[in-house]
């Protein structure tokens, strides 16, 4: 298995700190957001660590990944001709089984246990969950809903009247068969971004599983949700938190 850290996005509602900085290298808890994300793949032991990035940030992304990390250029420089987080997936080209996480989302939950789940559902894919347990907050995100063995049987992107509060967080795991079909589904003419989307078209063709976790969950996407993250994570290292997000340390 190899594991593909995606950071190509330009993080348009978190100008202007994302004018001259790529938000995955933005510190969080006096460390760029990332790094937590990068312990939390190395504890489930893969092959390989990838980070797909764009042309305008690829110099800071190769200035900050460790000897274990390769960093990829997808040749973009603006949010108009940007490839999308499903297009990136497939320009990289990893042809084996694929662990694909958001580079602006911090969880707790261990990846080791998470591939460990998955290898129990043999020639499935994966998608990590959490109850938000508000229909309001489900809005903002990918709804499932599961059978009585966890495999999801319906998946609707940021839905107005929301199935469940079951909402799939951006970490999936995929078997090589089923990355394979990125091409396919692509050519099909379906959309580069999100792979929510990408998740709703699998599972109506192949087996999919809700991995659900507890614990907190961040998905930063915009100021507020920064600020939090960082302050919840400056508290956890005994630093002083802030009552405005600065990305000095």
């Amino acid at each position: 298995m190899k594991a593909l850290i995606l950071a190509a996005g330009y993080a348009t509602r978190l100008r202007p700190l994302t004018e001259s900085i790529p938000k995955q290298l933005l510190p969080v808890g006096g460390r760029p957001m990332v790094d937590w994300i990068l312990d939390k793949v190395r504890e489930a032991d893969v092959e390989e660590i990838h980070l797909v990035t764009n042309h305008r940030f690829a110099a800071d992304f190769e200035r900050w990944a460790p000897a274990d990390v390769t960093v990829h250029d997808d040749g973009t420089t603006s949010n108009d001709d940007r490839l999308g987080a499903i297009g990136d997936i497939q320009f990289v080209g990893i042809d084996d089984d694929l662990l694909a996480i958001a580079g602006d989302n911090l969880f707790e939950y261990s990846l080791r246990d998470y591939v460990e789940f998955w290898r129990t559902k043999e020639g499935a894919s994966c998608v990590a969950v959490h109850d938000v347990g508000d229909p309001e907050l489900a809005k903002q995100y990918g709804v499932v809903d599961v059978d009585e063995e966890g495999r999801i049987v319906s998946f609707v992107e940021k839905p107005e009247d929301p199935p469940t509060t079951l909402c799939a967080t951006a970490t999936y795991v995929f078997p090589r068969a089923h990355v394979r079909l990125v091409d396919t589904y692509l050519a099909d003419g379906n959309s580069p971004d999100q792979p929510g989307n990408f998740v709703a078209w699998l599972q109506a063709r192949e087996p999919v599983y809700a991995y659900r976790f507890d614990g907190d969950w961040w998905d930063i996407g915009d100021h507020a949700q920064l600020l939090e993250a960082d302050n919840l994570m400056r508290r956890r290292a005994s630093l002083p938190e802030r009552a405005e997000y600065s990305p000095q340390t």
